[in-house]
């Protein structure tokens, strides 16, 4: 049946159409009204986007016990609404638990009966490239996994270990989603690198735009930067730090070819702590790093490595900080080096 042309506000407006084109049954009139409506602003078309990142976010966190009540307060809505369900232009919120509730009353048998999730990983000192079905091209550091699901209606990755690159596709009405311990990132068309480290978790974006939410242990998703255009925003060029325990997050700038230099096997490290460069020399590392001495895990370290060569690293930071280095199996470990008098 055909509905007439919606009215709202804008971002209700771009909800509405953008749950008409996911539900693939609009007719010739629907459709003209639709190109009408993007023709007539040139803010719609990022209007749709973020109602299609906002759709795909709410999926992640569909059974929680917000997104549960609010489906149910949608229903009602719905049962009352009768056959204006959908030209009534709805509260955003409301909206949300009804996209998410229709997703998962069609996936949910599905979903519950296997892991519909492919796994890419490397191995210690290992890189990969994997160009999935859509066009998007994932880069994988060493000791990293990637769990990667594709659909019709949906892009949803989990980053479970390591570091990975993100070449996305452009798609507007099926939004990329990395999943990365409690923090969602969602993109659409751009490229951006996610890294799971011991607490947080950071997020670098190259090109285009993202949206980070955090996922608390219940809850819908919140955004931790809602308008990444905004002066405090994540842009290209510029770093998300997201503590993993708590609502801590700070946006920095940063090299973006140093950034990138884990890809030829070279890391840099500029002020970082002993932790976090033991952390991403581990991932190529056939002698683990061990810190045997929380006292010297926050030393700045600043330096170029090859992240192969364990044995040049550790001989930089104990000519040039407070560190000694003890071989144990294969094991090296690291302790705090008292001055000499």
């Amino acid at each position: 049946m055909s509905h007439a042309a919606p009215h709202g506000s804008p971002d209700e407006l771009a909800a509405i159409w953008c749950q008409r084109l996911e539900s693939g049954d609009m007719d010739i009139a629907e459709h003209r009204a639709f190109d009408d409506w993007l023709a007539g602003d040139p803010a719609n078309l990022a209007l749709l986007e973020e109602a299609a990142i906002i759709w795909h976010g709410a999926r992640e966190f569909a059974d929680s016990p917000e997104m549960i009540r609010y489906r149910a307060e949608a229903v009602e809505e719905l049962r009352q609404a009768n056959a204006r369900r959908w030209s009534r232009a709805l509260g955003w919120r409301r909206w949300a638990g009804i996209a998410a509730c229709l997703v998962i009353a069609l996936g949910l048998l599905a979903y519950a009966l296997h892991d519909p999730y492919t796994a890419y990983t490397t191995g210690i000192g290992e890189r990969r490239v994997v160009l999935l079905d859509d066009g998007t091209r994932l880069t994988l550091d060493g000791s990293t996994r990637v769990d990667v699901r594709m659909d019709r209606e949906s892009r949803r990755l989990r980053l479970v270990a390591g570091r990975a690159k993100f070449d996305v596709a452009h798609d507007p009405l099926r939004p990329l989603s990395v999943l990365a311990r409690n923090r969602l990132t969602v993109a659409i068309g751009t490229s951006f690198s996610v890294e799971l480290l011991p607490g947080q978790v950071r997020v670098v974006l190259y090109e285009g735009r993202v949206e980070v939410m955090a996922q608390p242990g219940s809850g819908v998703p919140r955004p931790i930067l809602t308008h990444a255009s905004g002066a405090a925003g994540l842009t290209s060029g510029r770093e998300l730090i997201a503590s993993t325990a708590t609502a801590a997050t700070r946006v920095a700038p940063l090299n973006v070819q140093q950034s990138l230099s884990w890809e030829s096997g070279m890391v840099h490290f500029d002020g970082e702590p002993l932790s976090l460069a033991v952390e991403r020399m581990n991932r190529d590392a056939r002698r683990s790093l061990v810190i045997d001495d929380p006292t010297i895990a926050g030393l700045a370290v600043s330096g170029v490595f090859n992240s192969r060569d364990t044995d040049a690293f550790v001989e930089g930071v104990t000519a040039l900080y407070p560190i000694a280095a003890r071989m144990e199996d294969d094991r090296i470990l690291l302790r705090f080096k008292p001055a000499t008098k």
